[in-house]
């Protein structure tokens, strides 16, 4: 599916204050609930999602985070639903009706009408093509339904599962970030992409 943005007009919202509720085949899309927040600890501190997201800078620091959120962290996540500036979801999976992760459209540059996209999923939610649908829901919401014009993201060499997701969805690569990244003493690139709301993107398309 084509993001055909100037055909929306006024119907589009600037802004992304708006929390919807998106449903695909595999994922359902939504505003944080308790449950979901409480499900997000462990995610938060599995190795692999500390380490893909540049959140560590070493394998030792990577295994041996605290599974249980903070007070802070929790109550960053209960803000959430107040923010204009930023779009969490809880990435939940449709077949078991629990959290697996989330996906974020954060960043906001709204006079230039573009902003950062990031999606995490922890163990249960991984090699089951649920990120792929969950980006793709994002990326129909936010060009079908606000004023974005422009999303961008960066992947660590190390992730090339991630780069293939975001290419598939439709990101083009922009460029390389050189030596990024200081994990395990070695340094590591961070690649730049970036989607319009004119360019082609495959994927399905949100039932409300």
């Amino acid at each position: 599916m084509g993001g055909e943005a100037e055909n929306h007009g006024d119907e589009r919202r600037e802004g992304l204050g708006t929390k919807p509720v998106l449903v695909g085949e595999r994922v359902i899309l939504r505003p944080f609930t308790e449950a979901d927040i409480v499900a997000m600890g462990p995610i938060l501190a599995d190795p692999e999602v500390l380490k893909l997201t540049g959140s560590v800078h070493s394998t030792r620091d990577a295994e041996s985070a605290d599974p249980r959120l903070d007070a802070a962290t929790r109550t960053w996540y209960e803000g959430l639903a107040a923010r204009n500036d930023r779009l969490d979801l809880a990435v939940v999976d449709a077949a078991g009706g629990h959290c697996v992760g989330e996906v974020v459209l954060n960043n906001l540059d709204a006079e230039n009408r573009s902003c950062g996209f990031r999606i995490l999923l922890g163990p249960a939610g991984r090699n089951r093509s649920l990120g792929s649908e969950a980006t793709a829901l994002l990326l129909e919401h936010a060009f079908s339904n606000t004023t974005l014009h422009r999303i961008a993201l960066e992947v660590y060499d190390f992730n090339p599962r991630a780069r293939h997701v975001y290419e598939r969805a439709g990101f083009s690569l922009e460029g390389t970030a050189r030596a990024a990244l200081l994990f395990d003493g070695q340094f590591i690139d961070a690649h730049v992409f970036s989607i319009l709301a004119t360019d082609p993107r495959p994927g399905p398309a949100a039932r409300s």
